[in-house]
């Protein structure tokens, strides 16, 4: 059963410092190096991982960003032949510190060239989809994808994350809505995770779920809050641990997991690629997984 996951993908450029800056100067790095990132993109890295064929599908442009990042899917085992290449456009990248708790800042750069027209995804069959995942990156490709998952009654997941554009049909379209707790705040108005859940129930029929950092996820089924605190792990580095938990939710959807199962999975998921530094490099095997689920 193939996976799709839809949205951008980007190269990190890495630093590790003592701490997060916080006001303007000059500060020494301990460390660089470059990893691809993005969340449909790593979660598709996560789909793989779990030992689930999938499809990456997001727009890139055509320079040697673009092959160092798909070359770097595919050496995941993640299939990268329906990227969309985007004539005269800069592929995306972002500069990403981290510090000696693990935490992260992230500044993202996408060239306005690097177009949002949906229409290539005309030539992909979706209908092929065990479940369809999207981020909220490319809101008019994951608008199409998410409308094609409804139409073949098709699972989707939706990476309910910050975006400087409005998420509300995304929101309204996805059968699994799993906010981060920033997306949450902005999409609700709300500072309180769990109330916040109650008003986004109210703009969608499907599930809404919010992950809370190290307190794990909370989710509504039917009025009830439900919560799965997350297992307590060495942190490395934070980053990725969103994107690679919606990678695991999209297979548990696929696997018709119930939710609380679906949550212990993809909470562990992303606690363990939390134990190693990069987006993907900690992201841990199935059998990995499988034996932590047994203990």
């Amino acid at each position: 059963m193939t996976i799709a996951c839809l949205g951008i993908t980007v190269l990190d450029r890495i630093q590790r410092v003592a701490t997060l800056p916080t006001t303007g100067g000059k500060y020494v790095a301990k460390d660089y190096f470059e990893v691809g990132g993005g969340p449909a993109a790593t979660a598709a890295v996560a789909v793989a991982k779990m030992g689930h064929q999938v499809d990456f599908i997001g727009r890139v442009g055509q320079d040697g960003v673009a092959d160092t990042m798909l070359s770097e899917l595919a050496s995941y085992g993640v299939n990268v032949d329906k990227a969309l290449h985007i004539a005269g456009a800069s592929s995306a990248f972002s500069a990403v510190l981290v510090d000696d708790e693990g935490e992260r800042m992230i500044i993202n750069y996408q060239d306005p060239s690097l177009s949002r027209d949906p229409k290539q995804l005309e030539n992909v069959d979706f209908s092929q989809y065990k479940t369809i995942l999207t981020d909220v990156r490319w809101p008019e490709g994951a608008k199409y994808a998410l409308e094609q998952a409804k139409k073949h009654n098709i699972p989707s997941v939706l990476d309910a994350d910050l975006s400087p554009d409005s998420i509300d049909e995304l929101v309204k379209l996805a059968e699994h809505v799993a906010f981060s707790e920033p997306g949450l705040e902005k999409f609700t108005g709300c500072t309180d995770p769990i109330e916040g859940l109650k008003i986004a129930k109210k703009q969608t029929d499907g599930k809404v779920y919010v992950t809370v950092g190290s307190q794990g996820c909370y989710w509504l089924e039917g009025d009830k809050i439900c919560h799965e605190p997350v297992m307590k792990v060495d942190v490395v580095d934070t980053t990725g641990a969103g994107d690679v938990f919606h990678g695991a939710l999209a297979v548990a959807v696929a696997e018709s997991k119930q939710s609380r199962e679906a949550i212990v999975f993809s909470n562990l998921v992303a606690a363990l690629k939390c134990t190693k530094r990069g987006g993907r490099e900690g992201i841990p095997t199935r059998s990995e997984v499988n034996q932590k689920l047994q203990k």
